[in-house]
């Protein structure tokens, strides 16, 4: 995992606790609300290995990105290795302006054009945060970007193209809690990030927000109001439960959607969680995509795919695709399903998966790698005969789409 674990989360709010109250109830109080703030724009993802040993916040995530690897800083207090020479102003001008200390230009993985428009005081109650956190002393190397994209001053032509500055401006004919959704989403909660889609440097296609992209070889689906391929069909509850267990009726959450869950959305307030629910099912952002006429059950592929699924997949997804809720994914109707990319579905089915446990639903269920036992082409046939079946209509999956990503896994 690429996050604080919930024991490491616990035992930093009780540091936490202990140094701001030591020095007095108003630091203690910006203190906790910028732990919060951290845990909503799940800072420690990128911050804090998953190695047993890591500690909190001291950086070495590799991030993979088309142009070669990043690596996430440490960003704890350390003068040396850290963020320990930093002033507040060098703090906010990172965040707002995506330049650190000493004029340093950071890269697009840090996602500083959604936090652009984190306000200031939610930026101070993160700093006041991250001074408290244990200093460690850990040096790492960055940007592992090979030449010519390691060059930090392109970086000025990438931000002409791709950044606008500028904190989170309300709209006046929305509500109170819509804003706030809309804040944590486009702002501090950077969802765009991975689910909008990216133009040929990296940048994101802002005419395309939420409609969804391949990050690291899992597909961040659309989550705009479409009712094909995006979260049309979901309520407000079903967002809720979503973001705060890692499923629902419709989805369990996998890959880099549960470390998300596990570290970052389980710890919302319910009032946060309404507040997104309520900005996703009205955020105006519709990916256009239309339901297609399925693939005809006599096609050679469907047919092949049909015994396949009946053999392997039908016993926990059900012969009807609907599923377990709760345990097994229901693939009938499905959004996800239906996406225009099948990265993740193929992946799943070469890798397994493992949905990450919460506090509300501690039991998390396992899907078992096939990768061992079906040939690039039953991959492909039950993966088109499940989305063009129930309901379903995506395009076929090629075997060599499977090929290349099982290639890809075993690097």
């Amino acid at each position: 995992m690429k996050t604080l674990t919930s024991f490491s989360l616990g035992l930093v709010a009780l540091t936490v606790s202990g140094l701001a109250h030591a020095a007095g109830d108003g630091a203690f109080e910006q203190v906790e609300r910028g732990r919060y703030l951290a845990t909503v724009g799940d800072c420690a993802a990128c911050h804090t290995a998953s190695t047993p040993d890591a500690k909190p916040f001291a950086g070495g995530v590799p991030i993979q990105t088309p142009f070669g690897r990043l690596v996430g800083a440490n960003i704890t207090p350390d003068p040396e290795t850290g963020i320990g020479r930093w002033t507040f102003d060098d703090f906010q001008r990172a965040m707002s302006e995506g330049v650190g200390h000493g004029g340093k230009r950071l890269y697009g993985a840090m996602p500083f054009t959604a936090y652009t428009k984190v306000t200031r005081d939610d930026n101070a109650a993160i700093w006041a945060y991250l001074q408290t956190v244990q200093p460690i002393h850990s040096e790492v190397e960055s940007n592992q970007l090979p030449f010519p994209f390691n060059i930090r001053t392109s970086l000025m032509g990438w931000n002409w193209l791709n950044f606008t500055q500028g904190e989170y401006k309300p709209k006046m004919d929305k509500s109170a809690e819509w804003n706030r959704g809309a804040y944590i989403v486009e702002g501090l909660g950077h969802c765009g990030t991975c689910h909008t889609p990216k133009n040929i440097i990296g940048g994101d296609k802002d005419s395309e927000f939420l409609q969804g992209a391949v990050i690291e070889n899992w597909v961040a689906p659309d989550i705009t109001t479409n009712k094909h391929t995006g979260i049309g069909n979901w309520t407000e509850a079903d967002l809720m439960q979503y973001l705060k267990t890692g499923a629902n009726r419709f989805d369990i959450a996998s890959g880099p959607m549960a470390e998300e869950v596990d570290h970052s959305s389980q710890h919302w307030t319910d009032a946060d969680l309404k507040a997104v629910a309520v900005y996703l099912k009205d955020s105006g952002h519709d990916s256009g995509s239309k339901a297609a006429e399925p693939l005809k059950a006599d096609d050679k592929a469907m047919i092949a795919g049909k015994h396949i699924y009946a053999d392997r997949c039908s016993a926990c997804h059900t012969p009807d695709g609907k599923g377990q809720e709760g345990m097994f994914p229901r693939l009938a109707d499905s959004a996800l399903i239906n996406q225009g990319n099948a990265t993740s579905l193929i992946r799943v089915v070469l890798a397994g998966s493992r949905p990450g446990a919460t506090n509300a639903a501690p039991t998390a269920p396992a899907m078992p790698s096939f990768d061992a036992n079906m040939s690039d082409e039953d991959v492909a046939n039950v993966l088109t005969y499940i989305r063009n079946s129930w309901g379903n209509s995506a395009a076929a999956v090629s075997s060599s789409d499977v090929k290349e990503l099982r290639a890809e896994l075993k690097k």
